[in-house]
């Protein structure tokens, strides 16, 4: 069955075995003792430079469940404008249950709602493969995005593979923020919330769009 912007995006339990040792770039995460409600926590350290690459500064915060990935993928997104909104409310707020978040639409507005302004909008990549054009305009909005000083939060499905050669496999459904690029938007930064031994890594704009294929993102 197709899968569309609409559909469920649970991360399976599955989908939380990834492949690979730590990622090496100029992202890091510093590892932190679980808080009194069971979340980690970790500095992402970013830095910020002009012209072809910048980066967003990320206080990181993994998720505390298998299914709290787009609530923990708003609130890091939203974490690179000086917030810190707790993630178990914004999951209260996207209707997020153990099913997951039904899709991006149902965190534009909480995402809106945080920034204080309607500037999120939502994106669907409707086909099973992301065209020229389409990888084009989520270039151009993650660039456009991360230099008005936000991240992009996306909805991806399937298997992907970072710079490293890292695989990350979410075949149920996943949710990830995209804070920063290189080369001009060809190469991005992804913060990923379920797993904070990787919770940073590369990959190619073009895959990037392939995984976010029947699903959507939000800029």
């Amino acid at each position: 069955m197709r899968t569309t912007l609409l559909r469920k995006a649970a991360l399976t339990a599955a989908g939380l075995a990834f492949t690979g040792g730590a990622i090496a770039g100029p992202v890091t995460a510093a590892h932190a003792a679980p808080d009194a409600l069971g979340r980690t926590t970790a500095a992402v350290q970013t830095e910020r430079k002009p012209g072809g690459e910048r980066e967003l500064n990320v206080r990181y915060e993994a998720q505390p469940n298998f299914y709290y990935c787009g609530p923990a993928a708003a609130r890091n997104a939203l974490s690179v404008q000086g917030k810190n909104i707790d993630v178990h409310a914004m999951a209260k707020e996207m209707r997020t249950t153990e099913a997951g978040t039904d899709s991006v639409n149902d965190i534009t507005p909480v995402m809106n709602k945080h920034t204080g302004k309607d500037i999120y909008r939502s994106v669907e990549i409707s086909s099973s493969k992301a065209d020229d054009k389409q990888t084009d305009r989520l270039r151009a909005d993650i660039v456009r995005t991360v230099d008005d000083g936000r991240a992009v939060v996306a909805n991806i499905a399937g298997t992907a593979t970072d710079t490293d050669g890292t695989t990350h496999s979410f075949e149920g459904g996943h949710y990830i923020s995209v804070v920063g690029y290189t080369d001009e938007g060809r190469t991005v930064t992804i913060a990923d919330s379920a797993d904070p031994n990787q919770a940073s890594y590369k990959m190619d704009v073009e895959d990037l769009a392939d995984w976010i294929a029947t699903r959507g993102y939000i800029h």
